[in-house]
């Protein structure tokens, strides 16, 4: 009997949008001890080629960087060296022209280790983050958080 194989596993990211995507950004690589991705070779590249304005850029720590979008990614995975892209666990973040106005649909969890909460919870309201609410119940505790612009996520 011959097994059919499964679906090939889907690469994706999870985008989030942002007013500055550059801040975001930064906030995660620290929370999450995630690269920023390093485009500047790529985005040289477009800029020589004439398929990318120079006004679509920004400098972000002494390189170039689009100016709408940048990605953090996990340091053990791989990536992409021309274009400086992660081909694993990233987060994506967009600059959208509107504010964030209600609870997201979509959020992270973070799971610090073992007796490490409040630790954690320490080190990112001292990044920028925000403590929302401390939540107890049968199956569990953690404790509700925002990043800088907001966007809600759990520290367990």
């Amino acid at each position: 009997m011959t097994s059919t194989p499964g679906p090939t596993p889907v690469h994706w990211k999870l985008v989030i949008d942002s007013a500055d995507p550059h801040a975001q950004a930064d906030f995660w690589s620290a929370t999450l001890g995630y690269t920023v991705e390093d485009n500047s070779a790529f985005i040289e590249q477009l800029l020589g080629l004439g398929a990318l304005p120079a006004e679509a850029t920004v400098d972000f720590h002494g390189r170039r960087a689009f100016r709408d979008l940048i990605a953090v990614r996990h340091p053990d995975d791989p990536y992409d060296r021309d274009r400086g892209t992660g081909l694993g666990r990233r987060l994506l973040f967009q600059r959208v022209p509107e504010p964030k106005t209600v609870k997201n649909r979509l959020h992270l969890d973070l799971h610090p280790g073992e007796g490490r909460r409040a630790d954690e919870v320490e080190r990112l309201t001292t990044l920028g983050a925000s403590v929302l609410r401390d939540v107890k119940e049968p199956a569990g505790a953690w404790v509700v958080m925002a990043d800088p612009e907001g966007n809600e996520f759990c520290v367990h």
